[in-house]
């Protein structure tokens, strides 16, 4: 079976055929979550794909999400019942069938404040939510009402004199980076020709219409042309800014900037056997488990400085501490934060010739011929609008081509997950290693766990733990270089894996370690590690700094200050 190996030696190769290769029936700019499902929905119609990003596959917005996969139920006071519908159809696909391994039921508490008519108001908007989802399957349990020593009883940090009881109900939780690496991955296996660090520069016309692009290899310098019959911008955030790129034309969408934040803090620091849904003054606030960790956000502020690394201030850290300790017995301090991560949602508003609607919804344009552009949607519903784009491009193929079929398409580790993880506890006596780092394994590979297996086979020490971050083995971090596609030390502590938000020093001492693992698969020599060790502890120092700042201007020019000054 292929496994869709994004080795070095298999970008090199992929670049090669895309640049010189036959013409591309249809070329993706993005590897965000969006244009990772429009390769590999358009692999899986048998089609010829080529996949480019300018910096890691789900650097930008989709690794910087809630982690959630969730119909959204605040939809339903909006009455959007078809947008919750098909969110709800999504989360039921991938907890059931398209990736068990990444994907899992989470259960969540919704504190009540009044006695009778908030209970029957609420109560009645998840039980709808609950029926949405049998439509697709929920792969839930349904949820249900709790009084109030039931509902302290399942989250015992909650202020007594805050709730009068509580509904548990439930969602999903993804790691968004390696589920979008794994649609990455997945697309690979079927054909697609994917390179990261790989920046557009510019379009190909003929007359009007795109057919191709002008991109730079950003490792090595190396100006490449790569034409194709039809080209996907799925750009998210930067959907403005490519579209610039097509001289005289004017953007069909406009893509706003909202920066949402969220904190990071030790699991022991609230005790809590589910998640939490708060109200607050404008949308809501989650206390998410993750591990041994809870995330807590989000914000949602307009952003319109550097969208390629969004800055936390100091006052978002504050927002959401104020937000929370408004319903936990024990207030949280800027000391229990042990990380904090921000990204950009790309809310789309159209213009008024269009039927495209604001918010979370989706669109999907045709602004000059040969060029296809995907805007705006949730994480959630990212094959939809993949799907959607990929139409789109095939009306432009003039050719008869199958319908999508993504919704059959299980993602690389999925297949046999269940039966995998039956296995665990003869897993661990056969490797050697304890159940739990079996289990680790299983949740972050599914069954692909036998390719870090057999790294370990041929090198029992890369069975190890890691220097500075425990939870994860030494296999791992080779692995991200040599089978999923990270180039840098960045990506593997942030995206591959998420040390960076996950230990106390947000990665700085797993750094050397790490870049020493990586060295060998990226032909590094010793000096080039330590640049990356470097460069890493550097964006942590200003990262830190900016999260000290009063407001987003000060937190932006703080973040780019001081990782040029401690990169000197």
């Amino acid at each position: 079976m292929k496994t869709g190996v994004i080795s070095p030696q298999a970008r090199t190769k992929a670049l090669d055929a895309m640049s010189s290769g036959p013409e591309l029936d249809v070329l993706v700019v993005g590897a965000g979550v969006v244009g990772a499902g429009s390769a590999l929905d358009a692999a899986t119609r048998g089609l010829s794909v080529g996949l480019l990003e300018a910096r890691d596959f789900a650097s930008g917005t989709s690794s910087r999400s809630s982690k959630l996969i969730h119909g959204g139920l605040r939809y339903l006071e909006m009455l959007d019942f078809s947008l919750v519908r098909e969110a709800l159809r999504e989360r039921g696909l991938l907890i059931q069938k398209l990736a068990p391994h990444l994907v899992r039921p989470v259960p969540f508490l919704y504190p009540l404040q009044k006695r009778a008519w908030e209970r029957l108001y609420v109560g009645a908007g998840v039980a709808l939510y609950d029926i949405l989802a049998l439509g697709g399957g929920a792969g839930v349990p349904v949820h249900r009402h709790l009084s109030r020593v039931e509902a302290l009883k399942a989250f015992p940090s909650l202020r007594p004199e805050t709730l009068v009881g509580a509904i548990r109900y439930y969602d999903a939780q993804v790691d968004d980076a390696r589920h979008t690496m794994f649609l990455v991955r997945t697309a690979v296996a079927n054909g697609a020709h994917v390179a990261s660090r790989t920046e557009v520069t510019g379009f190909l016309r003929e007359g009007r219409r795109v057919v191709g692009v002008t991109a730079r290899d950003l490792e090595t310098g190396a100006e490449l042309t790569i034409r194709a019959r039809t080209v996907i911008n799925a750009t998210g955030v930067w959907t403005g800014d490519s579209q610039a790129m097509l001289t005289g034309e004017r953007g069909e969408f406009t893509i706003t900037a909202s920066k949402g934040i969220h904190l990071v803090v030790p699991r022991d620091r609230i005790a809590g056997r589910t998640g939490m849904i708060l109200r607050t003054a404008t949308s809501v606030l989650f206390v998410i488990p993750w591990n041994q960790h809870w995330i807590i956000g989000t914000t949602d502020t307009a952003w319109d400085l550097d969208k390629s690394d969004p800055a936390a201030s100091g006052k978002d850290v504050d927002y959401l501490l104020d937000e929370v300790n408004k319903a936990l017995a024990v207030p949280l301090t800027r000391d229990d934060v042990q990380g904090v991560y921000a990204g950009l949602r790309p809310l789309l508003s159209a213009e008024a010739a269009s039927t495209a609607k604001l918010s979370r919804e989706h669109a999907v344009g045709n602004p000059v011929p040969g060029m296809i552009v995907v805007a705006g949607g949730k994480y959630t519903t990212y094959r939809v609008m993949a799907k959607d784009a990929v139409d789109a491009a095939v009306g432009e193929l003039a050719a008869r081509v199958p319908a999508s079929c993504t919704d059959q398409v299980p993602l690389l580790g999925a297949d046999g997950y269940r039966a995998a993880w039956n296995r665990r506890a003869a897993m661990a006596r056969e490797s050697g290693l304890t159940v739990t780092a079996i289990e680790n394994l299983l949740h972050r590979y599914g069954t692909l766990i036998d390719e870090v297996l057999t790294l370990i086979e041929e090198d029992p020490s890369l069975g190890l733990p890691l220097d500075g971050a425990a939870g994860h083995l030494r296999a791992e971090i080779r692995y991200a270089a040599s089978h999923e596609g990270a180039r840098h030390l960045e990506d593997v502590l942030s995206r591959r894996t998420r040390i960076a938000f996950e230990t106390p020093d947000r990665g700085v001492a797993a750094a050397r370690a790490a870049a020493a693992l990586i060295a060998p698969v990226l032909g590094w020599t010793a000096a080039d590690a330590s640049r990356e060790a470097d460069a890493y502890e550097s964006r942590v120092i200003a990262e830190l700094a900016a999260q000290q700042q009063p407001d987003d201007a000060t937190a932006d020019a703080t973040l780019r200050r001081t990782s040029l000054a401690t990169a000197a």
